[in-house]
């Protein structure tokens, strides 16, 4: 996982998109349908339709960065909502990569010491 400054935000675009779009598709998606700007260091991440596809849309400073994932099996935890984002973590974005349901994340439990 790329280190990410502090206080950058992730945000996930609800609904489906087209994973053929690139830097210039997913940047527009980014002020359009979400209304923020893609230059602003901030995380965005886009899945397709069947699910078992990712993009990662980021601008590091000095260059627009767009990172994709394909799961081998299975398929990306993904909001209900056809329109909108959600904001994420970056330990819950960690998590999303890997296919872990980052909404309902099970911990362990560690006994005190005495």
């Amino acid at each position: 996982m790329i280190g990410l400054p502090a206080g950058t935000r992730v945000w996930l675009a609800a609904g489906v998109t087209d994973m053929r779009r690139g830097f210039d598709g997913l940047a527009a998606i980014v002020q359009s349908k979400l209304a923020e700007y893609p230059f602003s260091g901030h995380v965005f991440v886009f899945r397709g339709r069947k699910g078992d596809r990712i993009k990662v849309l980021w601008w590091s400073g000095d260059g627009m960065c767009l990172l994709a994932k394909r799961l081998e099996q299975g398929h990306f935890v993904w909001p209900q909502a056809e329109s909108g984002s959600v904001c994420l973590t970056p330990a819950q974005l960690s998590m999303l990569l890997e296919g872990i349901d980052w909404r309902r994340p099970q911990r362990t439990h560690r006994p005190a010491r005495v």
